[in-house]
């Protein structure tokens, strides 16, 4: 099962969620991936790579052939591994542009680990790119980050439309697994009223958890460590484990 989590617009929290839902699922006992598909490598680098070490990586498995099984690295919690992301990434839509079947590399690299994991989690780049199409292609289910100001909101609207549109031309059987209200400031009155414009707009694909901001988490990944190992009683911890609840509830029955 591949989740994308992803938006085309920046600074809504993506690496966040990624990095920390990723972490909540594997403490359910789920073998889970996180593939890191951004140039800046902040997945792979909060979960304690070195940018030194960050190769080889998932450009390298995509764009290189590189073995993807030799590319994977184990991190310091149990049930969960890391695709590091590394800057090639930022040429994938050149080196991929003339390429036949441009638009599925991802998916069939990822084929190779069905056997191995049971969830792998996508932390997308922002924009609309290439690499983009190819997370949606290659997913089975999109989680969308928003945060409560009006750019955001209007970029939703523009993703979700994309979304479709690439979902028909390839066939790609994603579905929208949830939109994920993050960054959020109970007391900020007009945040609140957007978090209440949206739920009432897009109802049960709205998540019931948010996820606040918290300086905890801006610790966490100071010390490159996930919420739940720096902060496991903090409330942002608890929200990412009702989060995964949430994703396991939506989402088809997985097999073990």
């Amino acid at each position: 099962m591949v989740i994308a989590v992803l938006n085309s617009k920046g600074g809504v929290g993506k690496t966040t969620v990624a990095v920390n839902l990723a972490a909540a699922l594997a403490s359910l006992r789920r073998r889970v991936l996180l593939v890191d598909l951004d140039s800046h490598g902040s997945a792979s680098l909060w979960l304690g790579i070195p940018r030194h070490q960050l190769r080889p990586s998932a450009a390298s498995c995509l764009l290189e052939k590189y073995p993807i099984l030799k590319a994977i690295r184990h991190t310091e919690l149990l049930n969960l591994d890391v695709l590091p992301g590394a800057i090639e990434l930022a040429n994938a839509d050149i080196a991929l542009c003339s390429v036949r079947g441009r638009e599925t590399m991802l998916r069939r690299m990822l084929e190779r680990l069905t056997s191995h994991y049971e969830l792998i989690v996508l932390d997308c780049p922002p924009g609309l790119s290439l690499l983009n199409v190819n997370a949606i292609v290659a997913a089975d289910g999109l989680i969308v980050p928003v945060t409560p100001d009006p750019l955001a909101v209007e970029a939703l609207d523009t993703l979700m439309a994309t979304v479709e549109r690439v979902r028909a031309r390839m066939s790609a059987r994603l579905r929208i697994v949830g939109i994920l209200l993050s960054g959020v400031d109970p007391q900020r009155k007009h945040g609140r009223e957007i978090v209440e414009r949206l739920r009432a707009e897009h109802r049960d694909k709205v998540f019931h958890t948010e996820i606040r901001i918290s300086a905890a988490l801006t610790d966490a990944a100071g010390a490159h460590k996930t919420i739940a190992s720096a902060a496991p009683k903090s409330p942002a911890a608890d929200a990412f484990r009702r989060l995964a609840g949430e994703v396991l509830q939506r989402l088809p029955p997985i097999r073990h």
